[in-house]
């Protein structure tokens, strides 16, 4: 079997900005893998074309350019808030507007987002919106732990089932 479109694959990778030897980001390595069903669009479109016809015990190591992984950096994606955006009973948490500080927010039309606080100021304070890897290139080493065809219910619903994936 090889990894294509409904396959539950389940790989153990490691994740380094730019290169084999840029700055480490994560790994699963000595933890649980990443299982995924193949084709059902939760991965990024060039990992899981990069990982096309791999089976089990294969290994990879592939480079993703920024604008093919999270986009580039967009400075409107950054923008300044007021300090009453933050109240809750006329009152703003402490540490909350702390530089660093994920945010979960909605836009007006509802949709989730977060944002990460980058400056607190006397005219307000500067949140960006920018995925936290937007702008950088990506780089990924693994294996192909396992692989398996995916069932009925786990095509319907879009995602894998049981250990490592989704339980209802």
């Amino acid at each position: 079997m090889v990894i294509e479109k409904n396959t539950v694959v389940s790989l153990h990778y490691r994740l380094t900005e730019n290169d084999v030897t840029g700055e480490f980001v994560e790994e699963t390595f000595g933890g649980q893998p990443l299982v995924f069903l193949y084709g059902a669009g939760q991965m990024l479109q060039e990992f899981e074309r990069q990982l096309s016809g791999k089976a089990q015990g294969d290994q990879f190591a592939f480079g993703i350019k920024s604008e093919d992984a999270y986009g580039e950096h967009d400075p409107d994606a950054v923008v300044l808030l007021p300090l009453s955006t933050f109240e809750y009973e006329g009152k703003i948490e402490d540490d909350m507007l702390t530089p660093g500080n994920v945010i979960p927010m909605s836009d007006d039309q509802g949709n989730r987002l977060n944002g990460v606080v980058t400056e607190v100021n006397d005219e307000g304070v500067v949140i960006d919106f920018n995925h936290p890897m937007a702008g950088v290139d990506l780089y990924f080493t693994g294996t192909v732990e396992s692989l398996r065809a995916a069932t009925e219910a786990e095509i319907s619903h879009g995602h894998v089932h049981g250990p490592g994936g989704h339980h209802h």
